[in-house]
């Protein structure tokens, strides 16, 4: 059991699709219509494994559940009135913030014929983090940070500040594990602005939804830079993707969509486009 996680890194082929400088106008719904398509070939079989790094501008990630927030317009004013522009995700979770101090990277395996374990997505992600801090002596623990936003069981934490979470999509046969790490700038800071949009949102029902929507305490995350006490960027988080998925396989390769990719992009996208201008039309 305990070399499962790494087993599911060592891919024979890593396919890279680098987006994390694509700069502001790489909008967000484009990523998570990009994980839909990936999956779709992944779990065909058209395309080896493939890892996308991304990052996006200023933007909050809102899930599935904050559409149901009883004053949600209130909330995005505030957001965007702090210069933050507000998409709705295809997938479960709450809301995260992503600005160009934040790296994603999303994995996209084959739904292996039995199923991938869930648990087993999550826990490759967390032995990526951990190879790929080494460097820096980190002591990373996976457990939900209660006070941080969009808490999960496989937050990932230095000392008990969250700096990175984890989520999993599945579709067409493909399973796209996928995670924020927070590099630099400040942690609490971001946390801060989404407790900010929890109280505009909720006003005085925030009572009566206690469980359902965190209690952000600022305090509890923080920036890998902030962690650790060095200048780490975006920049050096990616060399350090590269530098270990090479280890892990025996061929790394950067590739764009193919055609039929394309097509498929453009279809996701346009569900994606809909799903926003119903929460926010």
């Amino acid at each position: 059991m305990a070399n499962q996680p790494i087993d599911l890194l060592m891919q024979p082929k890593w396919r890279v699709i680098d987006q994390s400088s694509l700069g502001p106008l790489f909008d967000a719904k484009q990523s998570f219509a990009m994980d839909d398509t990936l999956c779709m070939s992944v779990g065909k079989g058209v395309s080896p494994a493939t890892a996308r790094s991304w990052v996006h501008h200023d933007t909050i990630v809102l899930g599935i559940q904050d559409t149901r927030l009883p004053f949600l317009q209130d909330g995005i004013s505030l957001l965007e009135s702090e210069g933050y522009r507000v998409i709705v995700r295809n997938s479960g979770g709450l809301a995260v913030v992503l600005d160009d101090g934040v790296l994603n990277i999303s994995l996209i395996f084959e739904d292996e014929k039995k199923g991938i374990d869930i648990d087993k997505g999550y826990e490759a992600m967390v032995e990526l983090m951990r190879r790929m801090l080494r460097p820096y002596n980190a002591k990373i623990e996976a457990y939900e940070i209660e006070g941080s936003y969009c808490p999960g069981s496989y937050d990932l934490s230095i000392n008990g500040k969250k700096f990175a979470g984890i989520s999993q999509r599945r579709v067409r046969g493909g399973v796209a594990v996928q995670i924020y790490l927070c590099a630099d700038k400040s942690g609490s800071e971001r946390a801060d602005l989404i407790r900010r949009f929890y109280q505009a949102a909720l006003k005085d029902k925030q009572n009566d939804k206690k469980g359902v929507y965190p209690e952000i305490r600022p305090e509890t995350m923080a920036s890998l830079s902030e962690l650790l006490q060095k200048d780490i960027s975006v920049q050096d988080l990616m060399f350090a993707l590269l530098t270990e998925l090479k280890a892990l396989s025996t061929r790394l390769y950067s590739a764009g969509l193919s055609i039929d990719e394309e097509m498929e992009f453009e279809k996701n996208l346009a569900r994606m486009a809909e799903r926003n201008a119903k929460v926010f039309g």
